[in-house]
């Protein structure tokens, strides 16, 4: 018999708030976090927009100088979703606790500042705390030893299919056996000229800079790519019988999840969708959900003209043509390795409140659009079981499904 796993903690900081609460308002509202950048390397680049956080990290300022902001924005993320969880006093076996928390891109602002310092300064001027400060694993690695986790620490990465991935493997932690509980999500912090300038180099983001708040703009005819955005997202995975027990506060149920890969491009999504259809009727077998029961989606949908089209296809051969559709990147922007975290918290709470946030920006559907996407207001409606799908460079596909509890 499967081990039944559920969500007791959330945690989260992002473009529309420092924490969960206000992220979740902010997505209800169809409020956009973008905005122009201001810093005076922007103004040489094609892209001046971004998703900033809305709330700087609070880190002990000792401790701030040896992360990375991708670092201490998981942290601030594990800390809510850790203190919400309830678990801090629960008794919880160290060796039962586990951590997967991973990055699509890593440190590289550290990696980028040091070599700065290099060429001015020399060698001896770099710091010594920049190899943990910029290592992919940094992130888990701070929260595992915030936590005392001993059950095991990991960090995925898989592109913008990191935060998803991560929850798929904490999932399969508590299944096998490994561990009780598990923190597990995504972060990213990469607003910076080298990124953006190679994002822009590829023509992958919006050039829409007079229009910031409409610049992301999934499933529209308008769209012309991503907006970048940072932050991170993390949930407490726990066994169900676990969190019984303890009388704990349950958001869902983390019913299944899929993971395949496409084999067809290291950038570009395959048209047909083929690799997502079968992540998502996987993540439906494992969880033992008739996918008429799956009657909303958060979709992966960043903008761009050709992956949002082969999302569509892929849900269409996957699921039908019922689910209510919303893609929150239109208001987050696209926070890469952290993406599917932060979209499985709203899936997670769309389930938990009964309602569908929406996709701003959606003024002229695309022709081939053909699902119904909660356009511009919030949606109130009964959700059984709800899919969050992420895609990411490499062809990396993941899908969750979570369920009422």
């Amino acid at each position: 018999m499967s081990i039944e796993v559920v969500v007791t903690g959330l945690g989260a900081t992002t473009p529309l708030g420092g924490d969960v609460a206000s992220t979740w308002n902010a997505m209800l509202a169809g409020r956009s976090g973008v905005s122009a950048l201001t810093p005076e390397w922007a103004a040489q680049l094609p892209v001046r927009i971004a998703g900033q956080l809305a709330v700087e990290p609070t880190i002990d300022r000792v401790q701030a100088r040896r992360m990375d902001r991708s670092e201490q924005v998981a942290v601030v993320a594990a800390r809510e979703a850790w203190a919400d969880s309830g678990l801090a006093d629960a008794g919880l076996d160290p060796e039962r606790l586990g951590v997967v928390v991973g990055s699509g891109i890593g440190g590289a602002t550290t990696l980028l500042a040091q070599d700065d310092v290099l060429e001015a300064s020399g060698p001896r001027r770099v710091s010594p705390h920049t190899i943990p400060m910029l290592m992919p694993n940094g992130p888990a690695a701070w929260i595992g030893l915030e936590l005392k986790a001993k059950a095991g620490v990991h960090a995925p990465t898989s592109a913008c299919a990191t935060g998803a991935e991560s929850i798929a493997w904490a999932l399969d932690m508590i299944r096998s056996g490994r561990a009780d509980v598990v923190v597990a999500g995504g972060t990213e912090s990469v607003i910076h000229p080298l990124p953006m300038a190679a994002f822009a180099s590829m023509r992958a983001m919006s050039t829409r800079n007079d229009e910031p708040e409409k610049a992301s703009r999934p499933f529209d005819k308008g769209r012309d790519g991503f907006v970048l955005g940072e932050g991170s997202g993390v949930i407490v995975l726990e066994r169900a019988d676990r969190a019984r027990a303890r009388g704990a506060k349950v958001y869902a149920r983390l019913a299944g999840a899929g993971m395949t890969s496409d084999g067809f491009d290291i950038v570009q999504p395959d048209p047909e969708g083929w690799g997502a259809t079968r992540a998502i009727a996987m993540a439906l077998a494992d969880a033992g959900i008739a996918k008429s029961d799956v009657v909303h989606v958060n979709a992966h949908a960043t903008s761009t003209p050709v992956g949002d089209v082969a999302e569509i296809i892929a849900l269409h051969k996957a699921l039908g043509d019922h689910p209510v559709v919303t893609s929150t990147k239109s208001m987050t922007g696209h926070l890469l390795g952290a993406a599917g975290a932060i979209e499985s918290i709203a899936t997670i709470l769309a389930i938990h409140h009964g309602v569908v946030p929406p996709t701003i920006n959606l003024d002229d559907p695309d022709d081939k659009v053909d699902l119904d996407v909660a356009a511009h207001k919030a949606r109130p409606m009964e959700i059984p079981a709800a899919l969050n799908n992420s895609f990411g460079f490499g062809g990396h596909n993941a899908a969750l499904v979570f369920a009422r509890a």
